[in-house]
């Protein structure tokens, strides 16, 4: 029982096209947009309050909302690139959009009558607030700029591995592995440029040159990505991927009276061309949406589904499960991010303790975090540029280490990045107690634990990429490339009230909480080893989870491929 299959736009069995040619020019987008995003959210803040004369609660809602509004977009943006305009168009449009919003904010630093004017220096008093036009204003090139990196986002890892998808490159191993570690490495780097060259010129130059760097290297990312227009392989979105997962639910509760077994008597209803045309076993309640019980009153002449909210497609059903099998795993990840949330706390504790390299020269408490970043892209060389091809040398064959191993390895990495914390904290906050505000102790002592953080980012973040992408079927591959950003969004969520949580109850009774504003008060070190134990349970959970789940679609196909 079949239905058409819809035609692509471009596919490489067809043309000589993707390939590694174009991959540069997708990741140099997606790293130009991030650096120039990444290089206005520091200063944000100071530029609300400075230049529009907001009052921080005020200035903090707002960045909140938009911090939001980022996150949350590229799922968004990924649903309407899988359901309706296809992964170029929606990077495309995103790019364009994304470069009018930078625009309108540089606009907002060069024209005068788009800022109150200038508090009087003598009076406080003497202060005109922001009016609603300008606010408008501001807030709209905030609101484009979300847009248009959500469209981005969603799609560019995706779109980077559609050019890869041909019989050469599908048949080569680890050039998909190394993809996905460069544009990690890519995202690192682009990150770091962003917290330290753009940042400096917003402080040193001005809020003119400092919003038109950013407005710049968004039209190179503009630019960059339409030069290899030509070349792409383009898919052309097939249906709405959220009615299909309601129709698949629908159906198969409007069929749940009927025995969902595998014997050779039931007709499933399967796209025509398709290689799904029986479900597997997992799920199997679901399975019950694509059987055909009587043809002549469910299926029209040309072997489309009458209702389909009654009969489903093979592939519909795979879709929801594939989406609904890597959830446990996923919440391993969202898990491990919650570590990653507590900057604050680390940039007071770089604040507190000696940060000088010479007598001139002082490390900024927050730039410690570089240090993270730095790790990340040297995990991300070393393993793909040293390990691999060693261990792939020794063993005499191309070495593979599957995304689920990597994935547990970022997970204890960053169990040991917690704890090491948690340790160093609480030899700081021992010699406070006893020399006063400012600690006699090398900050230097911080790089350890940042640095493990920032190799289990890299090991787990790649990992996770990997994994999604390989195991949802292609007309997924957007929502699978939003996943980890996704789990990251929840972990701020969970994070908060984790926080929350342990500052009301550790204050119970009139105790200090162990989440004081002076941190020397606090007991930090605590905390820290709550997000240890925190951690420690994830690694189980992790694990059983993995097992569960079952071997990778890769690794099945390898084994088949060897013989074993």
């Amino acid at each position: 029982m079949k239905m058409a299959e819809e035609p692509l736009l471009e596919t490489a069995a067809a043309s000589k096209k993707g390939g590694l040619r174009t991959l540069p020019f997708i990741i140099a987008n997606e790293g130009l947009e991030k650096m120039a995003t990444y290089g206005l959210m520091p200063n944000m803040i100071l530029y609300m309050m400075k230049q529009y004369h907001l009052e921080m609660t005020t200035a903090s809602t707002a960045l909140y909302i938009w911090s939001a509004a980022t996150t949350s977009m590229p799922l968004i943006a990924a649903f309407i690139a899988d359901s309706f305009l296809g992964r170029f168009y929606t990077i495309g449009i995103g790019s364009i959009v994304c470069l009018s919003g930078m625009i309108l904010l540089w606009l907002t630093a060069i024209i005068p009558q788009a800022q109150p004017p200038l508090c009087d220096k003598f009076s406080s008093q003497n202060c005109s607030s922001a009016t609603v036009p300008q606010l408008l204003f501001l807030c709209a090139s905030l609101g484009l700029i979300s847009i248009g990196a959500g469209g981005i986002r969603s799609s560019s890892l995706a779109f980077g591995v559609n050019q890869l998808e041909n019989g050469y490159f599908r048949a080569t191993p680890g050039v998909k592995e190394s993809y996905f570690s460069w544009y990690y490495a890519s995202y690192t780097f682009s990150v770091l440029i962003a917290l330290t060259c753009i940042v400096y010129i917003q402080d040193n130059i001005g809020w003119g040159v400092g919003f038109a760097v950013p407005a710049m290297l968004m039209s190179f990312s503009v630019l960059f990505f339409y030069l290899a227009s030509p070349w792409y392989v383009k898919l052309k979105s097939r249906t709405n991927l959220i009615a299909g997962f309601l129709q698949v639910a629908v159906a198969a509760y409007r069929k749940r009276h009927l025995e969902s077994s595998h014997c050779t008597a039931t007709v499933y209803h399967y796209k025509s061309g398709s290689s799904l045309v029986l479900p597997n076993t997992k799920l199997r309640f679901l399975n019950k949406a694509c059987i055909v019980t009587e043809p002549w009153k469910e299926l029209s002449s040309d072997g489309q589904a009458m209702d389909p909210w009654s009969l489903c497609t093979v592939e519909q059903v795979e879709e929801l499960k594939a989406l609904i099998k890597v959830i446990p795993i996923w919440s391993t990840g969202m898990i491990m991010s919650i570590n990653n949330c507590q900057q604050s706390f680390l940039v007071l504790q770089a604040a507190s303790m000696d940060r000088r390299i010479t007598s001139g020269f002082t490390i900024p408490a927050a730039s410690f975090g570089t240090f993270t970043v730095i790790s990340a892209i040297a995990w991300i060389t070393l393993y793909d540029r040293a390990f691999r091809p060693l261990a792939s040398r020794i063993m005499g064959r191309p070495v593979y280490i599957s995304p689920k191993t990597r994935m547990g390895l970022g997970i204890f990495l960053s169990i040991l990045a917690t704890l090491v914390t948690a340790l160093v904290e609480s030899i700081r906050r021992a010699l406070a107690v006893e020399q006063g505000l400012t600690v006699p102790m090398s900050a230097m002592w911080l790089v350890p634990q940042n640095c493990l953080t920032g190799f289990a980012e890299a090991a787990n973040a790649i990992a996770q990429n990997e994994f999604y992408l390989s195991e949802f079927p292609t007309s997924m591959s957007s929502i699978a490339s939003t996943l980890t950003g996704t789990g990251m969004s929840v972990a701020n969520l969970v994070a908060s009230l984790l926080l929350n949580s342990v500052d009301s109850i550790s204050k119970a009774r009139g105790h200090e909480s162990w989440i004081s504003t002076n941190i020397n008060k606090g007991h930090y070190d605590y905390y820290y080893l709550i997000l240890g134990g925190l951690s420690v349970a994830n690694m189980m959970y992790f694990i059983i989870c993995s097992r569960h789940y079952g071997p990778l679609k890769e690794e099945t196909k390898r084994m088949e491929k060897e013989g074993l």
